[in-house]
């Protein structure tokens, strides 16, 4: 619901702020490129507008993968965590995974708090202990994910859309000019390669929609990715671990 809900937000507010600026752009002098760019067509405003949302998808992911990240350098916190477990220093590694309020560190979390209560229920048997370290993992991982995912979709779509709506305006604004051109008589090759000028000024804007969703996309997948193997890699050498019994 709160997404949903922030998604109307979003678009709302970015098609006016695009359509506030879309009318100040026929305010400029005709020789200035916001000129050029407000014959363009109606178009140019939802297509300003996927740029701002696009804009806003990216800075909400950087904050959101900044703080899933947590505090420190995650390699030594690894590292550490690590040494703790060697050293059957338990309660200290969870203490270490509360400091570092990542989202690695809530899947370790996770699999300590269900190691220990194992060991409470004096759960002996290795393969029982494993399995169950291993449901812990999976269960804090399917709630970590979407976080770390959240937003993905809409830039991947946003990227998608985008260069189709560039062509579309710039489909339409060489119709307006052919259509100019029938009704006017003689063919003006001025006034011709004007109006294609500025349908082309659509493409353009879609494109630069385009290529700025697919690198971030690209770039916050990757980050995902690397979440999610140093998940994995951490969580299979605790279980590892503490699955031979030895730790206390």
């Amino acid at each position: 619901m709160k997404q949903g809900f922030f998604t109307a937000a979003l678009i709302v507010v970015t098609y006016v702020v695009s359509l506030g600026f879309y009318v100040w752009m026929g305010t400029t002098p005709p020789e200035s490129i916001f000129h050029a760019i407000w014959k363009g067509g109606p178009v140019v405003s939802v297509l300003m507008a996927l740029i701002l949302m696009l804009i806003a998808y990216i800075v909400e992911r950087i904050i959101a993968l900044n703080k899933a990240s947590g505090k420190g350098n995650i390699p030594e916190f690894v590292r550490s965590l690590k040494q703790d477990i060697d050293n059957g220093s338990i309660d200290q590694a969870i203490a270490k995974c509360d400091d570092h309020q990542s989202s690695l560190a809530a899947v370790l979390r996770t699999v300590l708090d269900r190691y220990k209560k194992l060991v409470q229920h004096n759960v002996t048997d290795r393969e029982k202990k494993i399995s169950e370290m291993e449901k812990a993992v999976e269960e804090a991982t399917i709630m970590e994910m979407p976080l770390l995912e959240k937003n993905l979709v809409a830039i991947s779509t946003i990227a998608s859309i985008s260069t189709m709506v560039g062509l579309l305006g710039t489909t339409l604004g060489m119709i307006r000019a052919f259509a100019a051109m029938a009704t006017s008589g003689a063919p003006d090759a001025v006034q011709l390669s004007l109006g294609i000028s500025e349908a082309l000024f659509n493409t353009a804007i879609g494109i630069l929609g385009g290529i700025m969703g697919i690198v971030t996309y690209n770039v916050f997948t990757s980050r995902v990715d690397r979440f999610s193997y140093m998940i994995d890699e951490a969580a299979f050498y605790i279980i590892q671990t503490l699955g031979t019994g030895k730790p206390e």
